[in-house]
């Protein structure tokens, strides 16, 4: 399965990056190979000053090794060795009406001592952060994520949706990140769902992200903005970084296993801001999105 499924992210980075650079129509992706000094690498690729998108990263890993002590912890085991791989994008677009756009897609397998597979399972996702909201856009982003979903349970988009909602949420400001998509974690064998059932699952949900965003940059990177509506963008964008540098499980489980910095950190924009009790004007557009932020919604 592990071998399967980093044939698979290697062939999803390569049709993402081209679907992407084809949005963009100027920047190229950056390619820049790594190897983890305690066992595995990966393929960063990186996107910066396009005509579209201002910053952004597609990258894949696969690393293995002994379990770093603070995740034997984390896990409740003592020591073993585990494998890891998977595929993170994160882009940030230049346009403010444009979102920004989140997905992972992983697989993990844990090893006792004599090398066999004693735990494994899948996890991911794909969540869209708008700085002004569109409401056409969330509908369309979530119904493509339902449809993956549906395909193959129908109890899978409100289960993942509702765990999206809940996972991405700024607990110290009381304020989602953004409007939501799927998160699912720890998906493992069960009578009803082999591991071939949730790799056909989770690659169904991969294969469907350019239709979600694709789609939505299309339609709105073409759109006027000013400079205010250019710093509330930024202002967002710092909720953006904390949520990923206090919550994020990804970003806290490259740094307890000595994962690479850079790539780990490629999902940070590269202009935010941060203002003391920034308020948006009451009836305002920037005050609409908070409001959305502030409260779950369904959109399909």
């Amino acid at each position: 399965m592990k071998d399967r499924f980093y044939d698979y992210i290697q062939n999803l980075q390569d049709q993402i990056c081209a679907g992407l650079e084809t949005l963009d129509g100027q920047a190229q992706f950056k390619q820049d190979l790594w190897e983890r000094p305690g066992g595995g690498g990966g393929r960063t690729r990186v996107i910066e000053n396009g005509a579209v998108f201002e910053k952004g990263g597609v990258n894949i890993s696969a690393v293995h090794g002994a379990l770093p002590e603070s995740m034997q912890k984390h896990f409740g085991v003592s020591e073993a060795d585990f494998f890891a791989c998977g595929l993170s994008l994160v882009i940030h677009p230049k346009n403010p009406m444009v979102p920004t756009v989140h997905a992972n897609w992983r697989y993990f397998e844990m090893y006792d001592a004599q090398g066999d597979i004693v735990d494994s399972w899948f996890g991911g996702g794909q969540d869209l952060t708008p700085y002004y909201l569109f409401e056409e856009d969330a509908q369309h982003f979530h119904s493509v994520c339902k449809t993956a979903c549906d395909a193959h349970n129908p109890s899978f988009y409100p289960n993942y949706k509702k765990r999206c909602d809940e996972y991405f949420h700024n607990t110290h400001r009381n304020e989602a990140r953004g409007v939501g998509g799927l998160f699912f974690d720890y998906l493992k064998a069960t009578e009803s769902m082999q591991m071939t059932n949730w790799y056909n699952f989770v690659t169904e949900v991969g294969d469907s992200f350019l239709e979600a965003y694709g789609p939505i940059v299309a339609k709105r990177k073409t759109l006027e903005y000013t400079a205010a509506q250019r710093d509330w963008q930024e202002i967002r964008r710092g909720r953006y970084v904390e949520f990923n540098l206090v919550h994020d499980k990804g970003t806290l489980f490259g740094l307890r296993t000595n994962g690479r910095i850079e790539s780990i950190l490629m999902s940070l924009p590269p202009h935010v801001q941060w203002h003391y009790n920034h308020q948006p004007e009451p009836g305002s557009p920037e005050a609409e999105l908070l409001s959305v932020l502030q409260q779950p919604r369904e959109w399909v």
